[in-house]
């Protein structure tokens, strides 16, 4: 494979499917998430019935952060996705605010997140950049998710006048995630770029430099960069990059200067991994509670972050591709969000894009067993 997300078991060494089965556990998370999670569970139900497979849904009620300040997991958090893992069950999340995902990375040891960039072709005019830019751009972000100043301890002095927050990285953590990202280079493009902040935090980029010219070998190039301009570089001349490796924060603040170039943060999508099958596969968006009930999320982040479920978790890769196809599909034929709309589109809602997928997946189910 040159392009795309190599499979898992070839770049993230240890890690394997659950068991064969056909059960996920979902959880819808806050905001908007009930929405883009029915949304995605809508045309889950059509590729069931167009490749007559049974997937069964474990789904859980809304859950999210709690306290004042959104920090940790809420229990019956905790109860879902203990359970959820002790019976190898892959997970697909709706978007969560507050510390929700990063108690969940920690607690669970899903110590890496890839982040996808690969701008549809039909959506070139939704993006800030110019299409002639966009074309064949692919890009793989590799980003620790159990380190950094995202997981250190944190505190607030008593009077308040002053907070603290540590950021450490051991050698074992930043080595398991350049691995993780080296493998995806060779399977790809060959080209890695370090994100890093030498003046800011020097030993932290400095550690992560060894490590991966250490890993790299003859056959992957090492490009080290600036956290400031990779996310210029990212808008700028995004085929620049193959894969790119990032510390926690760094890695999401890149991802999110990404979903410029798909156009919206309601079309970027990634999934979590942990050891030795586990895996959450999520939104690259937040919660977005401004436009809950509204019918204007846009759910095509979250059902290809199921299509990938589907393909990766659950090992079905043509249920998985005749679900993207019928994303790409029904946007070639100008059906779009709000947030994607363009002169001369047809602006639906959250259920009638999803509608209009998931029938789009049925109708390719027809067109297969006609003669």
């Amino acid at each position: 494979m040159t392009a795309g997300v190599p499979p898992l078991r070839d770049i993230v060494p240890g890690w394997r499917p659950p068991a064969p089965g056909r059960a996920i556990a979902v959880v819808e998370g806050e905001g908007i998430g009930a929405e883009v999670v029915g949304a995605a569970l809508t045309v889950l139900s059509a590729a069931c019935d167009a490749w007559q497979t049974e997937v069964l849904v474990d789904r859980s009620g809304p859950i999210g952060s709690v306290g004042p300040a959104g920090f940790g997991l809420d229990q019956a958090a905790v109860d879902f996705y203990d359970s959820a893992f002790e019976r190898g069950l892959p997970v697909l999340t709706g978007p969560a605010g507050g510390r929700f995902v990063y108690e969940l990375r920690a607690r669970y040891e899903l110590f890496v997140k890839l982040v996808p960039t690969r701008p549809d072709a039909g959506l070139a005019d939704a993006s800030v950049i110019r299409p002639e830019r966009l074309r064949e751009v692919d890009v793989l972000i590799v980003r620790d998710n159990i380190g950094g100043l995202y997981q250190g301890a944190f505190s607030v002095s008593a009077d308040g006048r002053s907070a603290f927050q540590e950021a450490r990285y051991d050698l074992d953590t930043v080595e398991v995630l350049m691995q993780v990202a080296v493998a995806a280079a060779r399977a790809r493009g060959g080209r890695l770029a370090v994100v890093t902040k030498p003046g800011g935090i020097p030993t932290i980029s400095a550690l992560w430099r060894r490590v991966a010219e250490e890993h790299a070998g003859d056959d992957v190039v090492i490009d080290v960069i600036e956290v400031d301009n990779a996310c210029f570089q990212l808008v700028a001349d995004p085929h620049r990059f193959d894969v790119v490796a990032a510390p926690n924060m760094l890695g999401d603040v890149v991802a999110d200067t990404a979903a410029l170039v798909l156009g919206s943060r309601g079309l970027s999508y990634s999934a979590n991994f942990g050891l030795p099958g586990r895996a959450v596969y999520q939104t690259g968006h937040g919660a977005a509670h401004d436009l809950a009930g509204l019918d204007r999320a846009n759910p095509i982040a979250q059902i290809r972050s199921l299509a990938w479920l589907i393909r990766e978790s659950l090992e079905l890769p043509h249920m998985a591709e005749s679900i993207e196809m019928a994303v790409d599909s029904v946007l070639a034929d100008g059906f779009r969000t709000a947030d994607i709309a363009s002169p001369g589109s047809t602006v639906l809602g959250t259920r009638g894009l999803a509608t209009r997928i998931a029938e789009r997946v049925k109708q390719a189910a027809l067109d297969r067993a006609s003669p």
